[in-house]
């Protein structure tokens, strides 16, 4: 049986202030362009209690079935908030107050070394293309993972969990532990 497919964009009229509570860590994804990879931030954001953001266009149907294997039946367990373009998500992140971090091969900052607090919102780029000049600009702080000479990037789903994992843990946010 497939899941429902995703609802549409929800640029809700709600105020934006209102749009996203104050507590807890979020995870952005800027036009993600690999379904498996999406499927699977998206099941690591259920599993960490952790609040996504899927900033359009996509490119691929989110209703995708590669998105569906690779979340597999953690998706409905997904906090989940498609946002019709930049624009539309900077709006909302702008307005709550939250602080905007990009995970980038072009950060200046080791994500090891950055002090991260409990509403911060973690954004990962496309895997084909990372983010553009001007959304990068517009992050509070660009963290890079430290890669041995000569390689260049991390999976996108690999290097969100990394960062994510680092953020709960100096936050103290990972969720309690539970009986399997």
């Amino acid at each position: 049986m497939n899941p429902p497919p995703a609802p549409p964009a929800d640029d809700s009229a709600a105020p934006p202030s209102e749009a996203w509570p104050r507590e807890g860590l979020r995870l952005a994804l800027y036009q993600p362009d690999i379904p498996q990879n999406c499927g699977t931030i998206l099941r690591l954001a259920a599993c960490l209690g952790v609040a996504a953001d899927i900033i359009e266009p996509c490119g691929f149907v989110l209703s995708d079935a590669r998105l569906r294997r690779a979340g597999m039946d953690y998706l409905g367990q997904a906090e989940m908030r498609r946002h019709s373009s930049w624009e539309a998500f900077r709006r909302v992140q702008r307005s709550s107050g939250r602080r905007l971090i990009l995970l980038t091969t072009k950060g200046d900052t080791a994500y090891p070394d950055f002090a991260f607090r409990p509403d911060d919102v973690l954004m990962v780029g496309r895997e084909s293309a990372g983010v553009p000049p001007e959304v990068a600009e517009a992050a509070d702080a660009r963290l890079v993972i430290p890669l041995k000479a000569g390689l260049r990037s991390l999976n996108v789903a690999v290097a969100a969990s990394m960062v994510l994992g680092e953020a709960l843990r100096q936050t103290g946010s990972f969720p309690p532990r539970s009986p399997c």
